[in-house]
């Protein structure tokens, strides 16, 4: 398994985006993919949460009980889901919105506060975006060019004005070192 990710949040901060960016890759590498998408009634404000697998074998489950990635944006999100992480897997928590540490000796934690980002480099919105490049510095699940390409494909036409701001995203987040 080159990916098996879970990515957990409020509707509105780009779970699912985030997650067919970084599925997108994998049908560019010609790899093996599933995206699965999870949300409450809420369109905003409810719970949400994306199961990413990316593999060169047939993927025989797309749905990640037990991630080796973990991504969380929100405090309910990490308390929900910090115990399901694989020993010797990885979580990426954007610490600008939880507060918590993650007392697990058996997995690695990154704290990025990807939300204070956004809004000081004037990126409101995409502190998913500044997340999904932490996560690719950290995981190799893909370079950084194939995951440039596949946000290229992602952003729909009627929002290609906002591509460059999607691409420094990626960037801040692959650059910070923390």
């Amino acid at each position: 398994m080159i990916l098996n990710m879970l990515i957990a949040g409020f509707g509105g901060q780009g779970v699912l985006f985030m997650g067919k960016v970084a599925a997108y890759t994998a049908m560019v590498e010609e790899k093996n993919v599933s995206w699965l998408p999870s949300y409450g009634p809420e369109m905003r404000g409810g719970t949400a949460n994306c199961s990413v697998c990316i593999d060169d074998e047939p993927i025989g489950c797309p749905l990640v009980l037990e991630p080796e990635t973990l991504v969380v944006l929100n405090a309910p999100s990490y308390d929900k889901f910090v115990d399901a992480v694989q020993p010797g897997g990885k979580i990426f928590i954007d610490s600008a919105l939880i507060s918590a540490k993650c007392t697990r000796t058996d997995i690695e934690a990154h704290y990025i506060p990807c939300t204070q980002m956004a809004k000081d480099e004037g990126l409101d919105g995409l502190a998913n975006i500044i997340m999904l490049g932490k996560v690719l510095k950290e995981t190799g699940f893909t370079t950084y060019e194939v995951l440039c390409e596949a946000m290229k494909k992602c952003v729909p036409a009627k929002k290609a004005h906002l591509l460059d701001a999607n691409l420094k995203a990626i960037k801040l987040g692959y650059e910070y070192q923390g």
